[in-house]
């Protein structure tokens, strides 16, 4: 049995990982490697059930050879995850999530911002998307925080007048209101760096909406009352009064149907909100040798976690979307295989490939009951993701004792090479490191 220390919360980063160390020099018997991998994973520093040393444990669990941290404008579990699974003996891609404006202001008022009033790949904004920074160098994290922190920052006034609107909601209801201190900033991370998310304050939420209405049934009559609708596919679960993940999962419907309700829009940066620039997080992450890639979301037919509703994203305009990122020297675009259609990912495959752009694979976590697995990895017309994701792991490990040595730096021993012949090179190479660290 895993002990309760690698995934205790409260305790210190360093502490979760020596627990760790000790169950496995204990002699566990771990599951066999499959071919896959996860750079998409959510930890509690961001909102997830899990500490980094039990994401990585729960990725070994599932048979991952390398796993990746991606918190919503956070660093704070790199060193945690790096530590955790060389432990482990798999690869370690550590980086971060933001959203950002994919036009500056100036675009916006010269009429050269066309996608200002689309829905990118962000279900709560217009002109608004989702990227990822990944690939961080181990020296680059203090800038990397001191970039982030003036966005959590904001980040965290924003909720609190949110928390705010969701108290009017909840009092109507007869609920007991939210303390924002204890309920919302008490449940994260954000003292430690962490960052404080709008599934933070959906959870309390949850947590209140229960405990104003019961489990079973009273709930779903509640839920009613509210004007929330449960999909067939939930109701089970939903009204299941045994159900230990309850407020997560009731987190995820919320999220998809009621946050509208008392959402507030955030704002650019640089008018003291939280969203800089596209182009800004791209350059700086460059600078610092680290890879920011676009996250394509694609039109949702269906939700696995219930999180989003059915609705188009960028499928009606890809073309041109994908040409715009390269034109903001994006070099990467991130997906993940289970969300989308085989027609969709044929899609994004060949428009990065047409642009010469990098694609990284992974699945979001942040939900107790989804599955840290990608099985879709395993057939041979996504051989290149697992190419892409241990060039992740070698140019990380190499560019943090040597920054020439990065994937993309200019002075790259092997800058010579098409890029994908360079991304098959590095795949190689982190493979070989990670091998020869040795496998748990």
């Amino acid at each position: 049995m895993t002990p309760e220390a690698v995934n205790d919360s409260a305790a210190s980063p360093d502490s979760r990982v020596e627990a760790l160390r000790t169950w496995v020099d204990s002699g566990p018997e771990l599951p066999p490697l499959t071919v896959e991998s996860n750079n998409h994973i959510h930890t509690i520093y961001s909102f997830s059930p899990y500490t980094p040393a039990m994401a990585c444990l729960r990725g070994r669990d599932a048979g991952l050879q390398v796993v990746g941290s991606v918190d919503h404008d956070s660093i704070a579990a790199a060193g945690e995850m790096r530590d955790a699974g060389a432990i482990l003996g798999m690869g370690v891609v550590t980086g971060f999530e933001c959203r950002v404006m994919l036009h500056s202001a100036e675009e916006v008022a010269a009429g050269r911002a066309p996608f200002a009033t689309r829905k990118l790949n962000n279900p709560d904004s217009q002109g608004v998307a989702y990227m990822t920074v990944q690939g961080i160098p181990a020296g680059a994290r203090a800038a990397v925080a001191d970039f982030l922190r003036p966005i959590r920052e904001a980040r965290l006034e924003r909720t609190k007048d949110m928390t705010a609107a969701a108290n009017a909601i909840l009092t109507d209801l007869g609920a007991q209101a939210l303390d924002f201190e204890s309920d919302v900033v008490g449940i994260s991370q954000f003292a430690s760096g962490g960052t404080i998310t709008e599934r933070h304050l959906l959870f309390a939420m949850s947590s209140a909406i229960i405990a104003r209405f019961g489990r079973g049934q009273s709930l779903a009559e509640g839920l009613a009352e509210m004007g929330v609708e449960i999909p067939d596919a939930l109701r089970d679960v939903l009204t299941d009064r045994q159900n230990p993940f309850l407020a997560h999962d009731l987190l995820g419907l919320l999220k998809a149907q009621f946050l509208h309700r008392f959402y507030i829009q955030p704002t650019r940066l640089e008018e003291g909100g939280e969203l800089p620039d596209a182009r800004g997080v791209v350059d700086f992450a460059l600078s610092i040798g680290a890879i920011p890639c676009y996250a394509y979301l694609g039109d949702v037919f269906a939700s696995p976690t219930g999180d989003k509703k059915v609705e188009a994203f960028e499928d009606s305009y890809l073309d041109e979307l994908v040409a715009h990122l390269a034109d903001l020297s994006f070099p990467a675009i991130t997906f993940m295989p289970p969300r989308n259609t085989p027609e969709q990912l044929q899609r994004i495959s060949a428009l990065a490939a047409a642009h010469g752009l990098i694609e990284v694979s992974g699945v979001d976590i942040n939900q107790p009951r989804q599955s840290f697995s990608c099985p879709e990895l395993a057939e041979p017309r996504f051989a290149h993701l697992n190419d892409s994701t241990w060039a992740l792991v070698a140019h990380e490990e190499l560019s943090a004792a040597d920054p020439t040595s990065g994937l993309l730096h200019p002075d790259n021993p092997l800058a010579e090479l098409p890029l994908a012949e360079r991304v098959i090179a590095y795949g190689k190479l982190g493979r070989k490191l990670v091998a020869e660290s040795g496998v748990a």
